[in-house]
């Protein structure tokens, strides 16, 4: 409904301000404040306070009157208050919420016939995932399933770099060192076992005797050259390390859980021709020079030129990141990539290359993200120093089990709740926790990661947000023990819901599929788990004052409609996000 009264006052704006010779471009639609009973308001009149040549109430009130609320199913009434006109909602407002709702599938948008590819995470497969890169996968999946919840065709890709020079020393060294060579592996999954010739590989290229050294290097860049010629045993060789070390991190990204459609080798854009035939497109461009041994593009506006062809003919991780690219333009309209903030600079070059080369990069957008930081600090995984996202997965588990464990203290007493139940509480929770953290803040900005913050039942946290799904479902067992049901849709009626705490949780249901649409057009996931938050004071405020078994029947009847339809909103939310909605916790 919110999305309609959105219509409905664009409308009435449009035709009230022609009616009286005044601009419609910027129509000043906006959401009021919480303490003011409207569904939108508008500040046009600011704006057109100068051009009238009247202070912006004067304008804001000659706007209203101009606009007769009858004429709008969604519209109550039209008020100012001072330069803002408000839009009250109708009755017609409040009863197609309420019977939209009902709906397990609230939220959901139309089919919008747009393929959309997101890749995300593709971090080198050289070892386990590291907490610092958490944040990928976690804005990069619930980013895919905002699109997919505002209908778009969504794939989710996960692209490999199994061609580069990292690769090839991770080959060598899995085909050099024995396992007495290699210390105990962190974990017992297979990337923890890989990682370990990739580390002990690179200690023995910076420390080891010359002449092996140089052995080493030469094998290297054999492998590396077999890769680029599309030599079939080179690919072979790589491609036995490649796919071990992946398996282990999708088991890992599956804990989040982070799931992928296609993981998409790079080799694959050298071994179909579409790097050699890029290459020779690149030289033809004017910034093509060939300075330092290698040929570059001298980029316009970018201080660093993009090298895309080495000296001894190989290309690099840019240039067949460029085909695959224009792969993406061929079979998707849209393509959407989440990066570091460290790659800012590739993604300039991508862009602008893509320009030159003739494609539409209007199909592109790049979502850039801070880094997440731990109180202790940054982190690093060149030696295996750092902090990996099993430990961050594991730490949330135990720490919700704990918190899980001490709050059911007197439920498990009294057996209403066995082990089973703690443990899988404490997952939900735990990686709940992990997630919802670091996807309620705006990607650009940097953040530290605070158990205290995230675990907190009672503050703004996936704990505070999934503890409002496990009670609403509570209600509705309580009620079917007691013989109640929800009514069917065509017998609800939304005048037995006429408190204030009743409506405003109407009201921020109302919301949802617009905060779905937005968050899907500007990328920003965020923008769902602040709705939560919002979502969940308005329920526990409405759980407080209206008692829902205990009401008279039509009151009750209308109250467990409000109840499902605040199940299915919070639900939806929730899995948008990629945060589990516990019924029980």
């Amino acid at each position: 409904m919110f999305l309609s009264a959105r219509a409905e006052v664009e409308d009435a704006l449009t035709s009230a301000l022609s009616s009286l010779d005044l601009p419609t471009d910027d129509l000043g639609i906006e959401e009021p404040p919480a303490d003011v009973d409207a569904v939108l308001a508008s500040s046009v009149a600011y704006r057109l306070a100068g051009e009238v040549g009247a202070p912006p109430p004067k304008v804001a009130a000659d706007v209203a009157d101009e606009i007769d609320a009858a004429d709008y199913e969604s519209l109550g009434a039209v008020q100012t208050q001072g330069p803002y006109v408000n839009f009250l909602p109708s009755e017609a407002y409040f009863q197609g919420t309420l019977d939209a709702s009902q709906d397990e599938e609230y939220g959901r948008l139309d089919p919008k016939d747009t393929s959309v590819v997101v890749e995300h995470t593709s971090a080198n497969p050289t070892g386990p995932v590291h907490v610092g890169r958490a944040r990928n996968p976690i804005i990069g999946d619930a980013l895919a399933n905002v699109l997919d919840f505002a209908g778009y065709d969504v794939e989710r890709h996960y692209y490999v770099n199994d061609a580069g020079r990292q690769m090839a020393v991770f080959t060598w060294a899995y085909e050099t060192f024995d396992e007495e060579d290699l210390p105990e592996p962190e974990r017992d999954r297979i990337e923890y076992d890989m990682v370990r010739y990739y580390r002990v590989g690179n200690e023995f290229l910076e420390d080891g005797p010359e002449d092996e050294v140089e052995a080493a290097e030469a094998e290297i860049q054999s492998i590396m050259q077999g890769l680029e010629s599309g030599d079939e045993a080179a690919y072979e060789r790589v491609s036995e390390v490649v796919d071990k070390v992946l398996s282990g991190m999708k088991e890992c990204l599956g804990r989040l859980p982070a799931e992928f459609d296609e993981f998409v080798k790079e080799t694959r854009f050298i071994r179909d021709g579409a790097t050699d035939e890029l290459v020779a497109r690149l030289k033809e461009l004017d910034a093509a020079v060939y300075e330092e041994d290698a040929w570059q593009l001298d980029l316009p506006d970018i201080d660093k030129n993009l090298v895309f062809l080495r000296s001894d003919g190989t290309s690099l991780y840019a240039t067949r990141d460029l085909a695959h690219h224009e792969w993406k333009f061929e079979n998707f309209d849209r393509a959407v990539t989440v990066l570091g903030e460290d790659h800012k600079l590739q993604a300039d070059q991508l862009r602008t290359t893509l320009d030159l080369l003739g494609n539409d990069t209007s199909q592109l957008d790049q979502v850039l993200y801070s880094y997440v930081n731990l109180p202790e600090g940054k982190m690093s995984t060149r030696r295996g120093t750092g902090i990996d996202l099993d430990d961050l997965l594991d730490e949330a588990i135990d720490r919700a089990r704990d918190e899980v464990e001490t709050r059911l203290d007197d439920r498990l007493r009294n057996d209403e709740l066995d082990e089973d139940d703690v443990e899988r509480i404490a997952h939900q929770v735990g990686i709940g926790a992990v997630r919802y953290d670091i996807v309620s803040k705006q990607p650009t900005k940097a953040i530290t990661f605070e158990w205290d913050r995230a675990l907190d039942f009672e503050a703004q946290s996936a704990p505070y947000v999934q503890y409002v799904h496990a009670r609403t479902c509570g209600i509705l067992g309580e009620a079917r023990e007691a013989g109640y049901e929800v009514p069917d849709a065509d017998s609800l009626d939304v005048g037995a819901l006429d408190t204030d705490a009743e409506r405003d949780l109407l009201r921020v249901i109302a919301r949802f599929p617009a905060v779905i649409e937005e968050s899907a057009e500007d990328h920003q996931p965020h923008l769902v788990a602040t709705y939560t938050r919002e979502f969940a004071e308005r329920f526990n405020a409405f759980y407080r004052e209206c008692p829902v078994l205990d009401a008279d029947d039509d009151v009750r009847d209308a109250r467990l409609a409000l109840v499902a339809a605040a199940k299915h909103t919070v639900a939806n939310a929730l899995t948008v996000l990629g945060v589990a909605a516990p019924e029980s916790m």
